[in-house]
């Protein structure tokens, strides 16, 4: 029994709900959904709740996809979308929620993760769950830095 429910656990945070069975584009849907949970609750916390929340998601993350992966026998399935949940939430940490703010982190995060520049392309080297989520993680890093740069600064 325990066993199963480990198995469904499992299914339920790697594809984030189910998120990851969308017929197009899982990844974006995956961001949008982050995107849209930010605005309606997330930008509510404080920082350090915020950031502890994060870390929650990344571990939950890199263990659930990790024994996803296995299971199916591939290096980083698509249905595995937490990485791209936790990803844009790195992004939006401290970003006021107007639409233009939430509309550019997005952009930028969906940017940097499908096209993989060095570092983040490097990061997937990584093996198991640490490996699928680290390369979401350092292009919401790089997308951040670019989205508070440009709402300090322009």
């Amino acid at each position: 029994m325990k066993d199963k429910a480990t198995g469904i656990i499992i299914w339920i945070l790697g594809t984030f709900f189910g998120v990851g069975y969308s017929p197009a584009a899982p990844g974006t849907a995956a961001s949008l959904s982050a995107v849209v949970l930010y605005w309606l609750f997330f930008h509510q916390f404080p920082p350090l709740i915020y950031l502890l929340f994060l870390a929650v998601i990344f571990t939950a993350g890199v263990w659930s996809s990790g024994r996803l992966a296995r299971q199916m026998g591939k290096t980083d399935p698509g249905l595995i979308v937490i990485d791209e949940i936790c990803g844009q939430l790195v992004v939006l940490f401290l970003v006021y929620p107007s639409f233009l703010n939430l509309g550019l982190s997005f952009a930028l995060f969906r940017f940097f993760d499908i096209i993989k520049p060095f570092p983040i392309r490097n990061a997937e080297k990584f093996p198991g769950g640490w490996g699928i989520m680290a390369d979401d993680i350092a292009a919401g890093i790089i997308a951040a830095v670019i989205v508070h740069f440009v709402l300090v600064f322009v």
